[in-house]
């Protein structure tokens, strides 16, 4: 049987894709740069293909590098599953949950969450990653995190899904717009002019346009945030009016302001939150544990203080 290269080859090379310098790569795999840069050279030798070009300035991958490192990466991620399945049968919820979490939840979730957490499972060690969906679910086939919370809609076919809860869509505006003297807003008289969104690549951004049926493609602000609190400030100076989930008010976001938050009329729009993991992960386990430790920590209303939202007229 010929010699196979190593995992420790393959991480090196996956590593080095990602950044593109030998410096960097090594750091990062806590290694010298000449110990990595041998251990490319060695892979490239037993696989008998060249898989990187270098020169003084740059670094790049061949053909057949890319079509390595793709496979890699799912050698990797099996390799990492395998260790991690023997690792959680004895006991789930213990040791290292690479959990990815998309913005406009994870500040308003999580903090009523991991405290529980990590009372109530003092051996397992969280890691968080907050990032835009598109990057956690890369990362998650990857192998390099054991499960996300984002929203849905989103392309999900190849993965297990496990739902959360319904997260409804509210009106907002400041407390002196027309608008908000209704106590129910028609989500079809909305103007799309005035809407604010989110810049693109978040989810949430597609969420609301979605939310807002046959116009969709009418919704295109010339003004766009980068994040909800740069979303408020701008409706706070009466650049528009804006749609926000229903646990960002919950977790006060608008504590503060002059803006108010009033429902939509039913059948209102709406996000569903969810876990994601791969469909061969061992921790699937751990996901269907985690989301009833989600789910029960808001039965019992793990934010003292915030009242839940009335489908009336609301100031938040």
């Amino acid at each position: 049987m010929p010699a196979l290269p190593s995992l420790r080859q393959f991480g090196y090379l996956v590593e080095l894709a990602e950044r593109l310098n030998f410096r960097q790569a090594a750091e990062a795999q806590f290694v010298t740069q000449s110990t990595l840069s041998a251990g490319i050279k060695e892979l490239e030798t037993l696989l008998g293909v060249q898989l990187v070009e270098r020169d003084k300035r740059n670094v790049r991958l061949t053909a057949v590098g890319e079509e390595v490192v793709a496979r890699a990466r799912g050698l990797l991620a099996a390799a990492n599953d395998l260790a991690e399945a023997a690792r959680s049968a004895a006991k789930p919820l213990t040791g290292t949950l690479r959990l990815g979490a998309i913005p406009t939840i994870a500040p308003f979730l999580l903090p009523e969450v991991l405290p529980p957490l990590r009372e109530a499972h003092p051996s397992l060690k969280l890691y968080l990653r907050e990032d835009l969906t598109e990057r956690l679910i890369e990362r998650l086939r990857a192998g390099s995190l054991d499960v996300a919370l984002i929203a849905l809609p989103y392309d999900t076919r190849d993965l297990h899904v496990r739902e959360l809860f319904r997260d409804e869509f509210w009106f907002v505006a400041r407390e002196d717009d027309p608008a908000a003297r209704a106590k129910e807003i028609a989500i079809r008289r909305l103007n799309p002019g005035e809407v604010l969104l989110l810049e693109e690549g978040h989810c949430l951004r597609d969420h609301a346009i979605a939310a807002c049926g046959p116009r969709r493609g009418a919704w295109q602000s010339t003004v766009e945030a980068t994040s909800l609190h740069t979303l408020i400030q701008m409706v706070e100076g009466g650049l528009g009016v804006t749609l926000l989930p229903e646990l960002t008010l919950k977790a006060g976001i608008l504590k503060g302001t002059r803006l108010v938050a009033r429902p939509f009329a039913a059948p209102a729009p709406a996000r569903t939150l969810v876990l994601v993991a791969r469909r061969t992960s061992p921790r699937l386990r751990e996901v269907e544990l985690l989301a009833e430790f989600i789910l029960e920590q808001r039965r019992r209303g793990a934010r003292p203080g915030i009242p839940a939202l009335r489908r009336s007229a609301t100031k938040v």
